[in-house]
């Protein structure tokens, strides 16, 4: 009798622990993998994440289920140019881009999930991490297939631009203004629709599993006649993380990146720095364009799709600033009176 009272109170407490368990979407920034000027070698990104996964530790021990979410822009840019380098000298066949985004996923995604279980065994915490090649479903008539945006690899003289234009349709932009005279390919960044395996991915989280997704913003493809096909895009990261949070009905989104608050007039002698944000001021610095230029912006609006969508709460901040609740800019629907009183106090 009293084992079977204990091993009742066994299964409240663990069926209380799923229940009151917050699931959280946590995005890493580009810096959290390459910073500065760094070539990139294994052993800088290896370090780097080291550098970052220590940060998510704190998010562990208060309990949070956790998706891991991460940038590609390097990475798979020098994916493309080895493939290109390889096809050049051996002859051998450069897989398109939807391979070299997959390939770039498994990568990096192997990269996290062994430095993140080493930092979770160094505090000692046990904790299955998983990694999954993520496809992400986009729409052929998308309006941004009309107008390609996105440089991917190398760059091209306007003989070898022309050249493969003619060969396989690809389309370019003149480099001069960025990096000095060239062509580089453009691609499409289609919206995202849904995830490939999104329940899955809400099931392993929810679990108590630690599971690394939608790597770059997914792999792009298209459902046609009820079959899979690739497409030749790359869907902004931003958005198809919002997008995945607010289907696996995450509790909080967090996008780290090398900012530990957002600004309104950023680096002007007006600058001014936003703790909080509701959806009416949020709406309407976006429209004021008072984010300025750069990539910003669209985490900005990610975040809030994500709280319209029904989430709880979106934060942008560093990344080693992710234990302390008193960086970090929140966005929620409504102002929270509670946080803007201590806030002030």
């Amino acid at each position: 009798m009293l084992f079977f009272v204990r091993f009742v109170a066994s299964l409240k407490i663990k069926f209380k622990i799923l229940v009151m368990s917050k699931l959280a979407v946590v995005a890493l920034g580009g810096n959290a993998l390459l910073r500065g000027n760094q070539r990139g070698t294994i052993e800088e990104q290896t370090q780097n994440t080291l550098d970052t996964l220590e940060n998510f530790v704190y998010l562990v021990k208060e309990g949070y289920n956790i998706v891991i979410s991460h940038g590609n822009g390097p990475q798979v840019g020098n994916i493309l140019m080895q493939h290109d380098a390889g096809n050049e000298t051996y002859n051998v066949p450069a897989m398109p881009l939807d391979y070299c985004v997959a390939e770039s996923q498994g990568g990096i995604g192997y990269m996290l999930e062994k430095s993140l279980i080493n930092v979770l065994r160094k505090h000692g915490i046990e904790k299955n991490v998983v990694t999954l090649v993520t496809q992400v479903v986009v729409d052929k008539n998308d309006p941004a297939f009309e107008n390609p945006t996105k440089r991917v690899g190398k760059i091209y003289t306007k003989e070898q631009a022309d050249a493969l234009t003619a060969e396989k349709g690809w389309m370019f932009k003149d480099e001069v203004k960025d990096t000095g005279t060239g062509w580089r390919r453009v691609v499409p960044s289609p919206k995202p629709h849904h995830v490939i395996n999104e329940k899955v991915i809400e099931d392993l989280a929810r679990q108590g599993n630690i599971v690394i997704a939608t790597g770059g913003g997914g792999v792009p493809v298209a459902e046609v006649n009820g079959q899979i096909e690739p497409i030749e895009a790359v869907i902004d990261k931003d958005s198809a993380n919002s997008l995945l949070a607010s289907r696996i009905k995450a509790d909080e989104f967090y996008i780290l990146t090398d900012v530990p608050y957002v600004y309104i007039n950023y680096k002007q002698p007006n600058e001014e720095i936003k703790e909080f944000l509701n959806r009416e001021d949020t709406e309407r610095y976006i429209a004021d364009g008072m984010f300025g230029e750069g990539n910003m912006s669209p985490k900005i609006q990610s975040c809030l799709n994500f709280v319209i969508n029904g989430g709880g709460k979106s934060v942008i901040t560093e990344a080693t600033k992710l234990s302390d609740r008193s960086f970090g800019t929140k966005i929620t629907m409504e102002y929270d009176e509670a946080d803007l009183n201590k806030n002030n106090s």
